[in-house]
């Protein structure tokens, strides 16, 4: 009988300590990270635009996570090959919502170096700072960029590009 019991409490006991779930933690970057659904337009030094959608891409993609590294001063800014194909390694202030690049190496996504650096100026995530266009509030980026191997910018006189828009949500109306 003893054994019996004995059983049972320990049948009890893997049943019990089966059902704890793990808690699963978010990177030191949650704050930033993120898919974003981007439009470019040409900025003039003024921040007057010089042309909206400049190479008629329209909507695309880009991506905003955690380097390996996984601490808050750092990101990877990644147009997942959609504009310039850029993926550089950012500033970041997790806490301001911000981040910043100075002459960064650009890397392909096998991590090989490519032969353009990238400044990002003035980025930051705004909680709620825009309309899908299914109407809905969602978060969104902003940042001004240059490339160096860039000469749109000297041909056309124009400053920078601006890339703007909306955390992606997956639902269709917001595609």
């Amino acid at each position: 009988m003893k054994k019996i019991i004995l059983l049972s409490i320990m049948i009890a006991g893997i049943f019990l300590t089966s059902c704890e779930k793990d808690k699963i933690g978010g990177t030191a970057t949650e704050s930033l990270a993120g898919e974003w659904y981007v439009t470019v337009d040409a900025m003039n030094a003024d921040g007057s635009t010089w042309g909206e959608d400049p190479f008629g891409i329209g909507h695309f993609l880009i991506a905003t996570y955690n380097t390996a590294a996984n601490v808050e001063s750092e990101i990877w800014v990644d147009d997942c090959e959609q504009f310039w194909d850029f993926k550089v390694k950012a500033k970041a202030d997790a806490n301001m919502l911000t981040f910043s690049a100075n002459e960064a190496e650009s890397v392909y996504r096998d991590g090989t170096a490519i032969a353009i650096t990238v400044s990002i100026v003035d980025g930051k995530i705004l909680l709620g700072g825009a309309t899908t266009p299914s109407g809905m509030p969602a978060d969104s980026i902003v940042f001004k960029v240059t490339f160096s191997d860039d000469t749109n910018t000297t041909n056309y006189g124009f400053d920078h590009y601006k890339i703007s828009g909306y955390r992606y949500t997956g639902l269709t109306n917001d595609d």
